[in-house]
């Protein structure tokens, strides 16, 4: 799969689906998703020049030793699926851990999806061909980065309101 996605090819994942992502990713965690959606919910995202439309986002911080899943369940981090699909075109959200059956169900509602990665940072550093600070660059390596990838693995875990956690 080859980012940004088109609702087509979302509306296909189902949940167990292993899947295989190349182009740019955005990073982020709970630092910077709050603030996002601040900006998505005030209409002045627009304004950075950054669109997330069809796009991924991966819960993480961007470090000179590579990056990798951080838990998507922490408050800051779920709090953001809901903004980030609806008013930014997120179509998925890739990270580690159960998420919630309403934030499951939200996802469905909104044609996007929640994807797991192992915790494999060395893995991930191979394939990691370029990153970029995007935005809030005070918040050093939680702040929001774009990364190109080629064949970051991942596998469905929330599609059409179901989940693997239920």
């Amino acid at each position: 799969m080859t980012t940004p996605f088109g609702e087509e090819v979302i509306a296909q994942l189902k949940v167990g689906d292993v899947v295989s992502i190349s182009g740019d990713i955005f990073c982020g965690r709970d630092a910077v998703l709050p603030r996002i959606c601040k900006e998505l919910e005030a209409g002045v995202w627009d304004k950075r020049g950054i669109d997330f439309q069809g796009g991924v986002i991966f819960h993480t911080a961007v470090s000179p030793a590579g990056v990798g899943p951080t838990s998507s369940n922490k408050l800051e981090i779920e709090g953001s699926f809901e903004t980030l699909s609806k008013l930014g075109g997120i179509k998925m959200h890739l990270g580690k851990g159960a998420i919630k059956p309403e934030t499951v169900k939200m996802l469905a509602e909104n044609n996007a999806v929640f994807a797991i990665i192992p915790p494999v940072t060395a893995l991930l550093e191979s394939q990691t061909l370029e990153r970029e600070c995007v935005a809030y660059p005070e918040l050093g390596m939680e702040a929001l980065y774009r990364i190109k990838v080629k064949n970051y693995q991942a596998i469905i875990a929330s599609a059409k309101g179901d989940s693997i956690y239920e």
